[in-house]
C-alpha cells in the first residue's frame, strides 16, 4: 500500500472523515511529552517544609520560561517540562504564600497535592509578578512551575512564605 502526503491524503478521505480528522488533530490533547511532567526531577530542587518552618521566606533563584506553551490552571504560560521546584509540604494552621519577583512578566503554575493545577499571570493590575495564596493548604507535593507569559527566559525568585 502506497502512503499518500499531505492534501492529497485528506482529498482521498472525502469531506467528512476529512473534517474529523482535521479536528481531531488540531483540537485533540496536548500529548504528554508537550506537557509540564510532575513526576520528573525539578531542574532548582527541592525542600521538605513544615507549618510555622523557619527561614521564611523561603527563596530560590531560578530562570523562568520554557519551550512549552500551556493553559493548565487557566493561564498561558511558557514553560519547561520539569517542574522548576518541587515542595512537601506538611501543613498547620498557617496560609501557605508562594509568589514570584522578576523583571519579565511571569506565570505560576503549580500542580496541587491533589493532582488539581492552579495557576497565576499578575498579582493586580501593574504588577507582573504571580502570586498563590492557600487560605489552607493542604499536606503534600506542590509541583511548582514559574513561566513567562512571552516565550522568552527570565531571571527570577521563587519565594515562599507563611507571613505574606
Amino acid at each position: 500500500m502506497r502512503l499518500l502526503s499531505g492534501w492529497r491524503w485528506v482529498a482521498r478521505l472525502g469531506g467528512t472523515a476529512a473534517m474529523v480528522l482535521f479536528c481531531t488533530t488540531a483540537a485533540g490533547p496536548q500529548e504528554k511529552e508537550d506537557a509540564p511532567d510532575p513526576s520528573l526531577k525539578p531542574t532548582y530542587g527541592d525542600v521538605k517544609l513544615t507549618a510555622g518552618f523557619a527561614d521564611d521566606p523561603r527563596v530560590v533563584k531560578l530562570t523562568a520560561g520554557g519551550p512549552l506553551r500551556t493553559k493548565l490552571g487557566g493561564v498561558n504560560a511558557w514553560v519547561a517540562r520539569a517542574p522548576d521546584f518541587k515542595l512537601h509540604y506538611t501543613a498547620g494552621n498557617f496560609p501557605l504564600t508562594i509568589h514570584v519577583e522578576s523583571d519579565a512578566d511571569t506565570t505560576l503554575l503549580i500542580n496541587l497535592p491533589d493532582g488539581s493545577w492552579v495557576a497565576n499571570d499578575d498579582q493586580a493590575p501593574g504588577n507582573l509578578n504571580p502570586l498563590l495564596r492557600f487560605a489552607n493548604p493542604k499536606t503534600g507535593r506542590y509541583d511548582i512551575w514559574v513561566g513567562t507569559f512571552a516565550n522568552k527566559n527570565a531571571p527570577a525568585v521563587l519565594k515562599i512564605t507563611e507571613l505574606k
